[in-house]
């Protein structure tokens, strides 16, 4: 599918966010492993949720689900799969069932598609390793059998939190205490916090020794419960950025007092100088002189694309600091996005896992762009056309499915002239 982004009128007006992927890929599970029936209100579908949804009835669970909402019959203990899983291209399915799906006792396989099989699971190879259990990646597939036993977990806490968050998922359930013991630094740890949150919504806890070590008591339960999702704070960013680029854009359905690490786009825009008011159920942003920054992506590493869009539109300079990660994400976003930016006349160089961006004067590109298979790629180059006023092509912007299937509804309501040709 190709986007096609036209110069238009100041970007403005009122949306809500999108409900938080993040929260319902934990409450989905955490009612998939509950005795009884969990209703899950405000749910988003795309193609990760769906993949998780698809995932947890595979491993066993009862699923039924409409436009908004899912009910879920849990399953536990859960029963090995007739065959493959296949989580699509979603890392949060594949790393939050692996050690659920230890819990059978029987070889599980797990299928993906575009660069999902390539991402180094070397956290969970070690770990299985230790325990003398099978575990093999193979091209597009991987391969794993239980079961799991309570013990110390050591793990790297600077490679993903998703390793840490399906650990927690599955310790709780067996029979005896475990630990997890992170190496510092600990990076992404609002993700930690929001698995920490979502079980104990589900009846089920741990507990900080330290700042780098977890306690989880066995023998736990989940207890069934109705929950609505809250609002995406990832996906609100790229209305946000736009609206303090641009115009006038207000994102309704944002909890002020969430766990969302990336919550943390007010901080970043408010030091880059833009206007931010609260408005009813979320915030207002005002199109504003912005100035670049110093950014810290250690827990907030899917904000990556969209401030290096920004980056191009501050004056001076914007360095991105503990990128690293978004080099193993559906793209290498950091080279992604160099490519597509240089398309335009933008100022974008890295080193590793730090990106600066300098203000840039734009123009048309003379080709397409294209999204690299990447959501928050396609979603930032949007965000940026629309408010620099360039004309511009995205080949690939079916990518947008992958988490916010609604994104270029959700800029036509906001004024931007964007046509699709699917």
């Amino acid at each position: 599918m190709t986007a096609r982004i036209r110069p238009g009128p100041p970007p403005a007006g009122t949306l809500a966010a999108p409900p938080s992927k993040s929260m319902a890929h934990r409450a989905v599970l955490c009612g998939a492993l509950a005795e009884g029936e969990s209703r899950l209100s405000g749910l988003a579908h795309s193609q990760d949720i769906d993949a998780t949804l698809a995932a947890a009835a595979a491993l066993g669970a009862q699923v039924e689900a409409g436009e908004t909402w899912a009910r879920i019959r849990g399953a536990c203990p859960l029963r090995a799969p007739a065959g493959p899983v296949d989580c699509g291209e979603s890392g949060s399915t594949l790393r939050f069932l692996i050690p659920l799906a230890a819990l059978t006792g029987q070889p599980v396989t797990f299928t993906g598609r575009g660069r999902l099989m390539q991402r180094p699971q070397n956290v969970y190879k070690e770990l299985f390793a230790s325990q003398g259990l099978p575990f093999r990646q193979e091209a597009g597939a991987l391969t794993m059998a239980g079961p799991l036993r309570p013990g110390c977990f050591e793990l790297a806490g600077d490679v993903s939190s998703q390793f840490v968050s399906g650990l927690l998922f599955a310790l709780p359930l067996l029979a005896g205490d475990s630990r997890i013991c992170l190496r510092p630094p600990v990076e992404s740890r609002s993700y930690i916090e929001m698995t920490r949150a979502a079980q104990r919504r589900f009846g089920v806890v741990s507990r900080w020794a330290d700042p780098n070590t977890l306690d989880i008591p066995g023998g736990q339960a989940y207890r069934p419960r109705d929950l609505a999702i809250e609002g995406d704070w990832s996906q609100a960013a790229f209305p946000a950025v736009l609206g303090a680029l641009a115009g006038d854009v207000t994102v309704a359905g944002l909890e002020p007092d969430t766990l969302q690490g990336d919550a943390v786009i007010l901080d970043i825009l408010r030091r880059c100088g833009g206007r931010i008011e609260p408005a009813p159920g979320g915030f207002r942003f005002f199109k504003s002189r912005l100035q670049g920054a110093r950014i810290d992506l250690a827990d907030c590493p899917d904000l990556g694309p969209v401030l290096m869009a920004l980056g191009l539109l501050c004056e001076g300079e914007t360095v991105i600091v503990n990128a690293g990660r978004l080099r193993l994400k559906e793209s290498d976003r950091i080279a992604a996005m160099e490519q597509e930016l240089r398309k335009l006349g933008g100022w974008i160089a890295s080193d590793g896992g730090t990106v600066t961006v300098r203000r840039s004067a734009l123009h048309p590109p003379a080709g397409p762009l294209w999204g690299h298979n990447d959501h928050r790629v396609v979603m930032s180059l949007t965000v940026l056309a629309a408010a620099a006023g360039l004309p511009v092509e995205i080949g690939g912007a079916e990518a947008v499915a992958k988490s916010w299937p609604g994104f270029f509804a959700a800029m036509r309501q906001l004024g931007v002239e964007v046509e699709t040709d699917a």
